[in-house]
């Protein structure tokens, strides 16, 4: 295996950082945004689907359980 060339090595790293697209601020802001809607659904969802699950569960061992 051979040695890579450290100077070599941090140039080509600096080539290929300046070919990275960097986000607008503007889109920085919106998929933050959406970020925290989605995971705002997401909890209502699974919320909602315990509860489901809880009443259920809640209504279950009370016909059974008297």
């Amino acid at each position: 295996m051979a040695l890579a060339n450290p100077v070599k090595f941090i140039q080509e790293v600096r080539s290929e950082v300046g070919k990275v697209v960097w986000p607008t601020r503007r889109e920085v802001v919106m998929t933050t945004i959406m970020v925290f809607i989605m995971a705002a659904l997401t909890a209502i969802f699974f919320f909602l689907v315990d509860l489901l699950i809880r009443t259920g569960l809640n209504g279950v061992l009370t016909y059974f359980g008297s």
